[in-house]
């Protein structure tokens, strides 16, 4: 798998005198959405993530707030992206390693999954994931 699978996409934003207004529907995300979750008060100095999933597919969205997410690839390459608006969402396919680091105060992740949860899906040892 290489990491030119791995997309930041545009969720449409309404705009208007009384804010914005952010809409996931089915044309923003390309799987079945199965299961949404978010992670919040992420303490400082905290890493997240830390495994890969055989079939899931994610996108991640700072709801608020901003953080890095750190994406490997079987063949060693490496790419930092930082989310920091609720308008852009990251695309991560299976197969893909993810580390999620340096949330700031009030930081929400916003988790988009293509499946419910199942502990067998997850590689959560790097030289695993490797071979």
């Amino acid at each position: 798998m290489s990491l030119d699978r791995i997309k930041v996409i545009d969720i449409p934003k309404i705009t208007d005198v009384r804010g914005n207004l952010s809409v996931i529907e089915h044309d923003v995300v390309p799987f079945e959405i199965l299961r949404v979750y978010y992670l919040y008060d992420v303490p400082s100095g905290t890493h997240r993530g830390g495994h890969a999933h055989k079939k899931l597919q994610q996108m991640l969205i700072a709801i608020s707030g901003s953080f890095d997410v750190v994406l490997k690839d079987r063949n060693g390459l490496q790419k930092k992206i930082t989310l920091n608006k609720p308008n852009k969402g990251l695309l991560i396919p299976n197969m893909t390693w993810r580390e999620l680091e340096d949330f700031s105060s009030g930081a929400i992740c916003l988790v988009i999954a293509s499946q419910t949860y199942d502990k067998d899906d997850y590689i959560y040892n790097f030289d695993e994931y490797l071979f």
